[in-house]
């Protein structure tokens, strides 16, 4: 469970368990709306409306074409937008708790901004606490960049070219002429287009699925090619190779294509990434051409030593941090909770922001576990019945397990040829409740997973001291080759434990086949 949220106040453990339950006959059921993305929506929404009732359809003048265009919002509003949100993205994601490594990305960020088009900006670069591979930014110069992409850069141009591509967003104002061409189209189809597109990988499209799906992947491509164009010569006017950008695309797209195998392996649909860069080809002649471009310009050819670079990155963590818990394996481990549980061996587990979900490998079961808070002395059957909002539970009986009480039961959705039974249980931790819902999706198939499902409950327990090792999380490592160093060598070595050679190509720009070059800095992962 990413930073495993222990939902307080108003957990509605009911509305999400009933949710689940009742779809038990097609168990993959997304999340509920997150209260952040929705509070986003309406604060923007009430942006927008201001913005539209205090004004008719002006024109501002493009601060990078230096021509007249359609603009519903101010640089003030704009300006204001990003300010009211930015703790919100903090409140989602994290800081990365590095302060030498965010001051570090801040300089790297503030010189290509001081060769903007809009350098009377004061832009923010933050590092977030997250695993997944993104970058994005808000309106009025709030730049984001994920330790997740940091640790797949092998180079502070690299890192450039991503704070350069999204600096030439809020140059552009590409958020603000994405609202104001869909409003002049549609005013209503535009009240959620606001919502900064590269949020979408956190639950957007859940919140906003009657909306244009154009609109939720990102800009639009000629507004990713015009942040290229932009970010690469921001890289040449800082003295640096606008090469870089392509660099880049070659890592995300060696990302998609590695997800793309996973997804075939564990018999999935591919999560493939939306974010920057990522509407580009390998051979993108176009973005080919402003990077030439680019190179032309001033300063445009120094490459920066890698070597100085992984410096930066040697101890990154790498993956889930100690909020988020660790797999290894089939085993879960959560230092800030002080937990442990075991899964079934072969099922795939799914680490979400509320819960986790361990997936048969016929994908025709699942077990989802989460966390809640207990706010009144009742007895486990009891938070079952009243919390869960469960009236109907059968085979109940009390649990003892490594020393924390708890109840579980069998309970039934539907009716007729659609009804399901589910196993359901509560264990207590403190002053915490571990809530157990296992499904199948056919008609009778809990009998076959149900030793599973009581198997794994009855596996939850407080870290002992050998456990508080293999919770703590990954991190980058930095090594140089030897000759002969092999990334099958490296691997073995390595406490990734799912494809780690694959991984550490990855991590080293060597995806799929290649190998370290005697004498070369390499990231590992211990």
């Amino acid at each position: 469970m990413s930073r495993m949220r222990v939902v307080k106040g108003a957990y509605r453990e009911g509305a999400l368990f009933l949710c689940l339950f009742r779809a038990a006959g097609s168990w993959r059921i997304e999340a509920l709306r997150r209260t952040h993305e929705m509070s986003l929506f309406r604060r923007m929404v009430a942006v927008m409306g201001m913005a539209v009732i205090a004004a008719t359809a002006g024109c501002a003048v493009n601060p990078v074409s230096g021509q007249s265009e359609l603009s519903l919002l101010s640089e003030q509003q704009e300006i204001t937008i990003g300010r009211q949100e930015h703790p919100k993205i903090i409140d989602a994601y994290g800081v990365y708790d590095d302060p030498r490594l965010q001051a570090y990305v801040q300089r790297i960020g503030e010189k290509l901004a001081a060769k903007s088009h809009r350098s009377d900006l004061i832009y923010r670069f933050t590092v977030l606490d997250s695993s997944e591979v993104n970058a994005f930014a808000l309106p009025g110069g709030y730049i984001y960049i994920t330790r997740g992409l940091l640790a797949y850069l092998n180079s502070e141009d690299e890192l450039a070219a991503v704070l350069g591509h999204e600096i030439g967003h809020v140059t552009a104002r590409h958020s603000v002429r994405q609202i104001s061409a869909s409003t002049a189209a549609n005013l209503g189809y535009t009240l959620g287009a606001l919502l900064v597109p590269e949020l979408q990988n956190r639950g957007v499209s859940d919140l906003f699925n009657t909306l244009s799906t154009a609109l939720l992947r990102g800009y639009g491509r000629e507004h990713e090619l015009e942040a290229d164009r932009l970010g690469a010569q921001y890289l040449a006017g800082t003295g640096r190779n606008p090469e870089a950008m392509l660099d880049v695309v070659g890592v995300l797209k060696n990302q998609e294509q590695f997800e793309i195998q996973l997804a075939k392996e564990e018999n999935r649909e591919p999560r493939v990434y939306h974010g920057v860069f990522a509407t580009h080809p390998d051979n993108d002649e176009r973005l080919k051409t402003v990077v030439r471009q680019a190179q032309t310009l001033p300063g445009g050819q120094r490459v920066s030593q890698k070597g100085l670079f992984l410096r930066r990155l040697d101890g990154l963590i790498f993956g889930a941090s100690a909020s988020e818990g660790t797999l290894r394996g089939s085993a879960f481990f959560h230092q800030d909770l002080d937990f442990a549980l075991q899964f079934p061996e072969g099922w795939r587990v799914e680490n979400r922001p509320d819960r986790l979900i361990a997936v048969s490998p016929d994908q025709s079961a699942a077990l989802q576990v989460s966390v809640a808070d207990r706010n009144k002395r009742v007895s486990p059957k009891r938070f079952l019945r009243e919390r869960l909002n469960l009236d109907m539970i059968q085979g109940g009986e009390p649990l003892k397990v490594n020393g924390l009480d708890g109840y579980t039961a069998l309970a039934s959705a539907g009716t007729g040829a659609g009804a399901r039974n589910a196993r359901v249980a509560v264990l207590y931790k403190g002053s915490q409740a571990f809530v157990f819902l296992g499904t199948s999706q056919k008609v009778g198939g809990l009998k076959a997973h149900d030793a599973d499902f009581s198997r794994t409950i009855r596996t939850l327990h407080a870290l002992s001291e050998g456990e508080r090792k293999l919770a703590e999380p990954l991190k980058l490592d930095i090594i140089e080759a030897r000759g002969g160093t092999t990334f099958r060598e490296l691997a073995a070595d390595s406490r990734i434990h799912h494809h780690p050679e694959e991984q550490l190509r990855l991590l080293n720009a060597r995806y799929p086949r290649g190998e370290p070059v005697p004498g070369e800095r390499l990231k590992t992962v211990q």
